[in-house]
Formats: structure tokens, C-alpha cells, sequence
């Protein structure tokens, strides 16, 4: 007789059903009835993923696989899932429809940078939910008929279990990173609690989706989005940006009301793209619409000042830490800066302006052929000067650009250890006038990091703190064909 599978070992229930997958998703099955009485004994595991609400295990509608292991000398079967839904979240490099850019409605044909945004952006692609049917398959059965079937390997009816949903979103958990144990009846489960980044209520502690200090900087112009986790029993209401001057006397202060109308939502629900938002929090995003901010740099005030930012509730209570960003004062000495965007480990993104001296290679690889002198092909031949000898068919050039930090402090190895460890990093340009129709495309440029290996400073070791980096850009620079 077919006996319901129970799952004995999975991810940690209630709030840390939040699963980066960068991570050991691990669920053990069992079914001691079958393993004991059957043969060809195979445990299913039907994996469903949906990309907006919860799955609906009773149908196919979001079934991605089906996968199978025999019992192993415990008899039980043991499933990780990672390397299967890392393939089903990605990092948002577009921002979502309904956001907006200097006043523009981001839609299918009016499309930007995620990096750009005028105020809040859902996310597409890095949130995702999960729900698995564990069975067990075997020979020897009846079937509703009660005609024989032994020799057919089939699933068996009454064996399904069903997990929980769990949300899936595009980060990782680093070794040293901390892992939770379950309790009670689930006392072998594990998994990273993510409680921290969820935003749900008056805290001082809680987090956006980054590691970056809570001190960063950012010059004049730069643009840039800081992400958060928001929570259904009390979502955040808006955040507060508060200005002051380099003298530290307040200048004035912005809301930014977390609503539909400014490209976020108004009612919270399930829907995969209002679990993370997108902020646009930057000296860059402020000036595509803030009347506020804009007069004060128009003033010259809040050159070389700093401003905070507050996720509050709707009692104006904090519900995050408070960020401070400082504007770097105009070097002097005319260095470029070079402000790169990269994918942090909770699949949003973090960013750092390098404002020291940069220094910029190109390098070329060219084809040749030789050419014949004068012309072979008229009626008559003819001594041209600039044919013949080796000439050059292709050249393909590099661009590299070796960059320098700041004095930092030991705040930031974390971050610079992430740059040099994420897959996508990007030269971002900052606030300009476009032209009419541009495509945007002269403000995000992915580059490679070239740099291979990061050495950790400390106050201890080196006194002060700077590091260099050098970037090579992914596209190469375009010539003529000849």
C-alpha cells in the first residue's frame, strides 16, 4: 500500500524561506514503506519555479523538471537543487516597466538603464518562487482497476509530498557567512537567515541589499540605485532624503512616497517583482527630477556636503539603518573619475567612484596581407603610390584603464573583494544633457576587471588604506574595414 514520502530534511521554515541560490538548497526524502517492500525504488522530485506568484503544483503550468535518485545506504534520497535554479534568476541591468527616467515612463519602446532611474524600479528577473511534489516510483504495483502491473516502473499514487513555497532571489552566501540550524522536528535543517534585509517595521538595524559601508561617497553628478527587501506586514512607506551643506547646516529635505505613480506599487502582494525594489538614491538620479536638489547645486550649497537616506514607515519611524552619502569636493589636480557599477553578493548592485589618478592603454592586434603595387586590372598599368607593401586588413584594439581609490577604510575591503569576485561590472556615466531620442546607450559600458587578485589592507598593517585596480573594457574600439 502507497504511503505519503516525508521530507526529512530542507531549507528552514518562515522567514528564511528566502533562499539566495548561491547556496546549498538540500532536501532529503524519504519513504521507508516503499524502500523496504518494493524494487526499482526511485524517489521524483517534480521541481515547479514561477516568475510572478506562487506555483500551482497541481498542473505543469510552471513545472522546469523532473528529477529522480535512488535511495541511497540510509535509504533515503538526497536532492540539491542548486546548480538547477541559479539558471532561473538573473540580475536586473534594465529597469521595469512603470519606472521612469528624467519624466520618461519606462515601457517596451522607452527603455533604461536600471542604474538611471528617476526615483524606484520592481525587479524583473531576481526574484522567483519554488515549489517541489516529492514522490516515489516503483514496480510491483496494482493499479485502480486492480489489474497487475509489475513490470512497469511507474509513479505511485499516495506517495506525493508537497514543500512549502520558497523564494528564490539571485544572491550567494560567502563560506563565512553564517548558516541557521532549524529546531525541533526540523533540528537538521539549514540555511541563511535573511531576516536582517526585511524590511517590516521600526528597526535601526535592518539593511538594504548591500554591503557597502553605511558612509559611502559619490561625486556631483553620479548616478546609482540602492535595493531593499520589503515585507507584507508593514511594507515601507517612503524614503527621506535630509541635505546639508559641508558646514553640516541642514539645506532641506525630500520624500519619496513608495507608490505606483513613482514606479514602485501601492498595495503589496505576492507578485515576484514587488519583493525587491529598486531605489535611485544618487546625486545623478536626484537631478533627473528633484527640484529640491537640483536648486541646491544650482546654488552651489551642497557641493562638498552630504545628505542622509531613511527607509521610514508610515510613522515616519526609521526602518533601515541610516546610509550618508558624501559629495566629493572638485579635485583640483583634474583626474578623471571613473565610477564602476557592479553585482554585489544579494544580486543588486553597489557602486564606488574612483576619483584618483587613472591611466588609460591601448592596445592593438592587427591583420596584414601584402598588397601589389599599382593596378593589374585596367587597360593599362599604373604606378600608384600609396599601393603596395604590408598593409593592415583588421585592427583590434583594447582599452585599458588603471584606477586608484581614495584613502578608505577597512570598511570597505568587504566591497572590493565583491568587485573583484562579480560576474558583471560596468563603467557608469554620470548626469548629462541627452539628445532628442537617444538610445542611452553612452552610460552603461561593461568592462572586464583585470586586475586578478586582491590583497586585504588593514589600518594595523599599512596605516593608510588605497587601492588600485585596472579595468579593460569588454568591447573592443571600432575601425574601418578595408
Amino acid at each position: 500500500m502507497a504511503t505519503n514520502s516525508i521530507i526529512e530534511q530542507k531549507p528552514p521554515s518562515q522567514i528564511w524561506q528566502i533562499l539566495p541560490v548561491g547556496q546549498e538548497i538540500i532536501f532529503v526524502v524519504s519513504n521507508n514503506t516503499a524502500v523496504a517492500n518494493e524494487t526499482n525504488v526511485k524517489f521524483v522530485a517534480k521541481v515547479h519555479i514561477s516568475n510572478s506568484t506562487y506555483p500551482d503544483l497541481s498542473t505543469t503550468t510552471d513545472l522546469i523538471g523532473t528529477f529522480k535518485t535512488t535511495p541511497n545506504n540510509a535509504g533515503v534520497g538526497i536532492y540539491n537543487f542548486r546548480n538547477i535554479i541559479e539558471n532561473y534568476v538573473s540580475a536586473d541591468n534594465m529597469a521595469a516597466n512603470g519606472s521612469s527616467y528624467k519624466g520618461t515612463t519606462t515601457s517596451a519602446t522607452a527603455r533604461h538603464p536600471l542604474h538611471l532611474i528617476d526615483k524606484y524600479s520592481l525587479n524583473d528577473d531576481i526574484v522567483r518562487y519554488m515549489a517541489i511534489e516529492f514522490s516515489v516510483e516503483y514496480k510491483g504495483a496494482t493499479d485502480t482497476s486492480g489489474n497487475s502491473d509489475v513490470n512497469t516502473v511507474k509513479i505511485q499514487a499516495g506517495t506525493e509530498r508537497n514543500s512549502r513555497v520558497y523564494v528564490l532571489f539571485n544572491g550567494y552566501v560567502k563560506e563565512t557567512d553564517v548558516l541557521t540550524m532549524g529546531t525541533g522536528v526540523g533540528a537538521n535543517d539549514f540555511g541563511f537567515d535573511m531576516s536582517p534585509f526585511i524590511l517590516s517595521g521600526a528597526s535601526s538595524t535592518k539593511k538594504l541589499l548591500t554591503n557597502m559601508p553605511t558612509n559611502q561617497y559619490a561625486n556631483i553628478d553620479d548616478y546609482g540605485t540602492m535595493s531593499f527587501w520589503d515585507d507584507a506586514g508593514d511594507p515601507l512607506y517612503r524614503f527621506t532624503l535630509v541635505y546639508y551643506d559641508s558646514e553640516d547646516s541642514l539645506l532641506g529635505t525630500d520624500y519619496i512616497l513608495r507608490s505606483t505613480a513613482n514606479g514602485a506599487y501601492d498595495t503589496y502582494d505576492v507578485d515576484s517583482k514587488k519583493q525587491i525594489v529598486h531605489f535611485g538614491c544618487f546625486p545623478g538620479n536626484l537631478s533627473n527630477w528633484a527640484s529640491t536638489f537640483r536648486t541646491l547645486v544650482a546654488a552651489g550649497t551642497i557641493q562638498g556636503g552630504y545628505y542622509f537616506v531613511t527607509a521610514v514607515d508610515l510613522s515616519s519611524d526609521a526602518m533601515t539603518q541610516t546610509y550618508r552619502i558624501n559629495l566629493n569636493c572638485p579635485t583640483l589636480k583634474g583626474y578623471e573619475p571613473i565610477r564602476l557599477a557592479w553585482l554585489n553578493q544579494w544580486g543588486c548592485w553597489d557602486y564606488y567612484t574612483f576619483i584618483k589618478q587613472s591611466t588609460k592603454t591601448i592596445s592593438t592586434k592587427g591583420t596584414t596581407y601584402d598588397q601589389l603595387d599599382g593596378t593589374w586590372n585596367d587597360s593599362y598599368y599604373r604606378i600608384d603610390s600609396f599601393k603596395g607593401g604590408k598593409k593592415t586588413f583588421r585592427v583590434n584594439a583594447t582599452e585599458k584603464i588603471k584606477i586608484n581609490t581614495d584613502f578608505v577604510s577597512e570598511d570597505y575591503n568587504i566591497i572590493f573583494e565583491e568587485l573583484i569576485n562579480s560576474p558583471e561590472v560596468y563603467v557608469l556615466e554620470g548626469y548629462q544633457t541627452d539628445a532628442t531620442n537617444t538610445a542611452l546607450n553612452q552610460y552603461v559600458k561593461p568592462v572586464r576587471l583585470a586586475t586578478s587578485s586582491f590583497t586585504r589592507k588593514t589600518v594595523a598593517n599599512d596605516k593608510l588604506i588605497q587601492y588600485a585596480f585596472e579595468i579593460e573594457k569588454s568591447k573592443k574600439l571600432r575601425t574601418q574595414s578595408v
